[in-house]
């Protein structure tokens, strides 16, 4: 009920402070308050969002906060109106005693800015506090030969409350002998003395009762009162004084406990039991009781504890010397503690971060902290250093705090982890240091592509190797860290042949290992150009390239393969002329013979491997000319048969062999008179056999020209079709020459086919012997011819695509038949190519 009470008295006043009392000092960067004291908690103090520039939604967001050291923390923030409220009920008098005015101060941070406000807010006072009396009773004795005027000293008030709500006066109860008057100095605390108005008798009256009244000057205002029992004396005129009213002593605060700090001394005139003096403190604390004592009989004062001047740096004694008759004096003793160097500096890291990106420039603030020393004057006064060789540096903020900023751009690669010793060090004697270790790390960012050792890389591989086997391994390395240094593998997309790389070549993605998806072959491709690229994970990711050049080996692995002479179809043996008047070295053939191989595998040698007539022909070993090794003799025989072989020069080597046979004979009729003459016993089924194949030939060749006429007259009407398109503006060119199939064509055609006439053994006079000029040295490939058919019909079929559908239904008719007649012929060509020469040269004449 009395708090309630007490609220209620000073209602009034609450309002008029929480709307006036609030000052804000622009540019200074310091918030100003005032408050009383003993209000509610949560009682507002000030729009601190306001005078910070915020919004209230903004000071969570902005991580603002309170600061303070050492301290109960008085107030507090309120993040829905954005106010500074108090954090509990305030007591000016526990926290300022009688000092004014009474501030209490502390810092705002703003943690994302990392700036600092200085707020002071001024606890105002109330008059809450009653004048109290030391003691309730008081016993003075007077002599009764004491002079009008006199004073005597009475017991100290004390008011907790300070200006006018501390003690204003004193009021004694009505008595015509005495009255009461207070004895103030600046500064001091008010003593009442008791003035004597009137001599006194002891006879008359020796004892007096009466009434003190302290009062302050609060609204309303507060008394308190004491009761004083005056004890009138003999005559005791001489009371004890002291040397000096006031004793003053400076004593450093590491004095050891139970040293004299000083003596006080008060002398008595009088003699006997009234010059006897006792010493007594006159007030003091239960603190300052624990600290200093006092001898009652020498007045010698002395250390009962350890002094610390941070605690307390002054302490003032009063002093009484009273004789047995109780007259007495007062003193003063003022003792000043002197400060020593005894507390090391301390180092509070009020905000930081543990981490800091790489790319933070110059000047980003890595920490806030703050550094004090509890000592006073140069022992106070604390410096900052860090090692010069970081790339940090101090910065000096506001009310001893300091910023830790970076001096330049850091580099994780080169320094991922700092370790920065703040010594903080005082300027006593001798100087103390401390010193704080911040550990910082440097975060990493994806600054560094991955790189690789080598620009490019050349392998090696041979041929016919196995699929999916591993050919080569790629590494780049990424010096940033986590994420950023994770490196994947990728080829880039290129083709070969028509088909993409990736069907050639797959790399693994995490280890950059590359394997073969194929068994290469030397003779399709020699060399495979692949570009590595090696990602990393980073946002964004950076990348880098490495040229790959994949060289294929050859390796032995085609056997040689024979051109001339082709070897016959139907198993039948070709037959090269040589006449009986040939000179040794004669040409008789050629035998050509390729390589698909390279190199040393593709060095193709040729030798006799058999012959029927030994030392008649030799093999030229490098040209594989066939020639004869001396003159042809009479009993030569007509018919010669000859092996050679052609093998490489790989390992192992391979070799092919090709069966020659050798007709020894001036002419083709002495051909045919040498074969007469050795003809054997006809066979009575030979002549069956050689009327069925002349009306076979006869039939083959009738539909073949019937085919021949009509795919002419096809061509000339395609031709007048399209001259006709293109006198009516449609837009076509003329159809190329080469859809037409002319004389030349045919010649061609047949010309091709006439190369493999041959005179055989078995052919008997079913057989014609097609005469060729430099038979020996003519080279003809048969797979040329093939392609050249395919060609044919290629541009036949891209022609037809521009008719209608009946039109290429029927060229797919004369398509197939075309395709029977020449395996017909293919199959019957010896007993058939003749007869088509003789057509066809009819037809182009």
């Amino acid at each position: 009920m009395a708090a309630l009470q007490k609220r209620g008295r000073h209602s009034g006043i609450v309002v008029l402070f929480i709307l006036l009392g609030t000052l804000w000092e622009a540019g200074a960067r310091t918030i100003r308050y005032s408050v009383l004291e003993e209000l509610d908690k949560g009682s507002f103090v000030g729009n601190i969002a306001n005078d910070l520039g915020l919004e209230p939604r903004e000071l969570a967001e902005h991580g603002v906060r309170i600061v303070s050291r050492g301290r109960t923390q008085l107030f507090a923030l309120n993040p829905q109106s954005g106010s500074l409220v108090t954090a509990d009920r305030i007591d000016r008098e526990e926290l300022c005693a009688q000092t004014a005015p009474c501030l209490v101060s502390f810092n705002i941070l703003i943690e994302d800015k990392l700036n600092l406000y200085l707020v002071e807010v001024e606890i105002v006072d109330i008059n809450d506090n009653t004048p109290r009396f030391f003691r309730e009773e008081l016993e003075v004795k007077i002599l009764e030969n004491a002079v009008p005027s006199s004073r005597f000293p009475l017991m100290e008030v004390y008011d907790l409350d300070v200006g006018m709500n501390s003690l204003q006066g004193f009021k004694l109860s009505g008595n015509s002998h005495f009255s009461v008057d207070v004895c103030s100095e600046a500064n001091r605390p008010k003593y009442p003395e008791l003035v004597l108005e009137r001599a006194l008798d002891r006879e008359g009256e020796a004892i007096y009762h009466l009434v003190l009244t302290a009062m302050d000057g609060g609204d309303p205002i507060r008394s308190g009162t004491a009761k004083i029992l005056v004890i009138v004396l003999d005559v005791n005129d001489n009371a004890p004084v002291f040397t000096q009213p006031v004793y003053r002593v400076n004593v450093p605060e590491n004095l050891p406990v139970g040293t004299p700090v000083l003596s006080v001394n008060a002398t008595d005139q009088d003699e006997g039991v009234h010059a006897e003096v006792m010493y007594s403190f006159l007030r003091v604390t239960e603190k300052i009781s624990k600290i200093f004592c006092l001898n009652v009989s020498t007045g010698e004062i002395s250390t009962s504890a350890n002094l610390d001047y941070e605690d307390s740096s002054f302490y003032e004694l009063d002093v009484e010397a009273r004789d047995r008759p109780g007259l007495l004096d007062r003193a003063k003793v003022l003792i000043t503690i002197l400060d020593v160097n005894d507390n090391v500096p301390e180092v509070v890291v009020t905000s930081g971060s543990r981490s800091v990106a790489e790319s933070t420039p110059p000047g980003t603030v890595i920490a806030l902290f703050q550094v004090y020393d509890r000592d006073s004057g140069l022992n106070g006064l604390v410096t900052c250093s860090i090692s010069k060789s970081l790339p940090f540096e101090l910065e000096k903020s506001v009310d001893n705090y300091y910023q830790l900023v970076t001096s330049t751009v850091l580099d994780r690669e080169q320094v991922s982890l700092y370790n920065i010793t703040i010594t903080a060090t005082d300027k006593g004697i001798p100087p103390l240091s401390t010193e704080m270790l911040i550990y910082l790390n440097v975060a990493d960012i994806n600054d560094n592509p991955p790189a690789f050792p080598q620009s490019s890389y050349s392998v090696y591989i041979p041929e016919n190797n196995p699929r999916g086997a591993s050919i080569f391994s790629v590494t780049a390395h990424d010096p940033d860290s986590h994420e950023n240094a994770q490196v994947t593998y990728s080829l880039s997309e290129d083709t070969l042949h028509g088909a993409s790389l990736s069907s050639y070549v797959s790399v693994n993605s995490d280890t950059g290992i590359l394997y073969a998806l194929h068994s290469f072959d030397y003779e399709q491709f020699r060399d495979l150009q692949l570009r590595v690229t090696a990602h990393d994970s980073g946002d964004p990711p950076l990348s880098s390239n490495v040229s790959l050049s994949i060289f294929i080996l050859d390796q032995n692995d085609n056997t040689p393969e024979i051109l001339y002479p082709a070897p016959p179809t139907d198993g039948s043996t070709g037959v090269e002329l040589a006449p009986r008047s040939a000179e040794p070295g004669y040409l008789v053939t050629k035998v050509v013979a390729v390589d698909r191989d390279s190199g040393q595998n593709a060095w193709l040698s040729y030798r006799l491997l058999k012959a029927s007539e030994p030392g008649l022909f030799a093999v030229g070993l490098h040209t594989g000319e066939v020639r004869t090794a001396r003159a042809l003799l009479d009993r030569d025989a007509l018919k010669q048969s000859l092996v050679v072989a052609v093998q490489d020069h790989g390992q192992p080597p391979l070799s092919a062999t090709v069966t020659l046979t050798v007709a020894v004979a001036d002419s083709i009729p002495d051909i045919l008179a040498d074969l007469g003459s050795i003809r054997t016993p006809a066979d009575p089924g030979d002549s069956d056999l050689t009327l069925y194949l002349v009306v076979a030939v006869a039939a083959v060749s009738c539909v073949f020209l019937a085919f021949v006429i009509v795919l002419l007259a096809l061509r000339l009407r395609r031709w007048h079709a399209s001259r006709l398109l293109q006198a009516s503006g449609g837009g076509l060119m003329g159809v190329p020459a080469s859809h037409f199939v002319g004389v030349d064509g045919v010649r061609a055609f047949l010309q091709t086919y006439s190369h493999e006439v041959s005179l055989t053994a078995d052919s008997r006079e079913s057989h014609v012997i097609f005469p060729q000029p430099n038979y020996a040295d003519t080279l003809i490939s048969q797979e040329s011819c093939e392609k050249s058919e395919r060609l044919l019909i290629q541009e036949d079929s891209g022609f037809c695509k521009e008719e209608d559908s009946l039109v290429q239904y029927n060229e797919q008719v004369f398509v197939d038949i075309t395709s029977i007649i020449i395996l017909i012929v293919t199959k019957y060509k010896h007993l058939m190519l003749y007869a088509y020469y003789n057509v066809f040269c009819n037809l182009c004449a």
